[in-house]
């Protein structure tokens, strides 16, 4: 089995199956997927979330597929836009996929944009004002946690009332289902750290430079040891895009493709990637850890995922 100093994982394509020009018959190809990544000896696979801004699997269905089909990886959410759902019915879901996982589900949630008007659609077709989103995660998130938890839930919050609530099955043996929160340093909100030192087990952050996700780093290092957590047993993620390529022509070309098809246009351009030779992600990945990352999620922006998985596992995870 493969050894790392940064643990691995994998974004599985549930997006990217409803972006292929025939319309799937099924989902084998991510369980397949999900199989190789724990027979290479990963750490983890992790599965992003839309309802109809970027179409794509119903996280948490997909990965108790892949539970069933899995032994040893984390089954991850990266990131699950909670503010959409409501905490009991999303801690039923979450609580019967960790059933089925034996105890692998970590959770990564985000408060989610409302960016353009396909987002806004979004948020207002689940029935949620995109200007509560923030508030409205924070809540589900207090109440996820005690209910995942296995502990009776009274709760007053201004988007939802719970009296006495006990939800099974949850994880209480373990106390409850691991959340990390999503931090992004371009959005200068100080109340996204705060949010991690108080409510999460940890963080995750997207779109940003090794230096960025340092200081994302040390500003919920600094707030967890003032509200008397320990940081260090907190989990650091960073999300990363790549596309795997000899050519950077030819991996520039294909990435800018994808995330033009994945998102309606190419955000970001300069701070995804590295696109490019295996060499450059390895680099990559270890600059991100040397910043403080200890687990590193790759998607692959590319139209031949088996491929750019199979170049993944034979040149760039035996260089880390």
């Amino acid at each position: 089995m493969t050894q790392q100093k940064v643990k691995l994982g994998i974004l599985l394509p549930t997006r990217g199956l409803l972006m292929a020009e025939k319309k799937p018959e099924d989902a084998d190809s991510i369980l397949a997927m999900a199989e190789a990544v724990e027979e290479a000896g990963l750490d983890s696979v992790w599965v992003g979330d839309s309802l109809i801004a970027k179409p794509r699997l119903e996280p948490i269905t997909i990965l108790a597929a892949v539970a069933a089909r899995t032994q040893r990886v984390r089954l991850g959410t990266a990131v699950l836009l909670g503010a959409l759902r409501h905490p009991v019915l999303l801690a039923h879901a979450v609580g019967t996929l960790d059933l089925i996982a034996r105890g692998r589900t970590v959770l990564a949630v985000g408060v989610g944009g409302a960016f353009n008007e396909d987002q806004r659609r979004e948020w207002l077709a689940a029935g949620v004002k995109p200007s509560q989103r923030a508030r409205r995660l924070e809540e589900l998130v207090e109440v996820l946690r005690g209910l995942s938890g296995g502990e009776k839930v009274s709760f007053d919050g201004r988007h939802f009332q719970l009296d006495s609530v006990v939800m099974e099955p949850n994880a209480g043996n373990r106390g409850g289902v691991p959340i990390l929160l999503a931090c992004h340093l371009r959005a200068n909100q100080e109340a996204q750290f705060k949010r991690v030192a108080r409510l999460g087990d940890g963080f995750i952050s997207i779109s940003e430079s090794p230096d960025g996700f340092y200081q994302i780093a040390q500003k919920v290092k600094g707030y967890a040891q003032e509200a008397g957590r320990d940081f260090e047993a907190m989990e650091s993620a960073f999300y990363m895009t790549v596309n795997l390529n000899k050519s950077e022509g030819v991996a520039n070309e294909e990435a800018d493709r994808y995330l033009i098809k994945y998102y309606g246009m190419n955000i970001w351009r300069e701070i995804w990637g590295p696109f490019g030779r295996p060499e450059q992600v390895v680099h990559s990945i270890k600059e991100y850890a040397e910043a403080g990352a200890k687990t590193v999620i790759v998607r692959f922006a590319s139209f031949d995922q088996q491929g750019q998985l199979d170049t993944f596992l034979s040149e760039v995870v035996p260089a880390l």
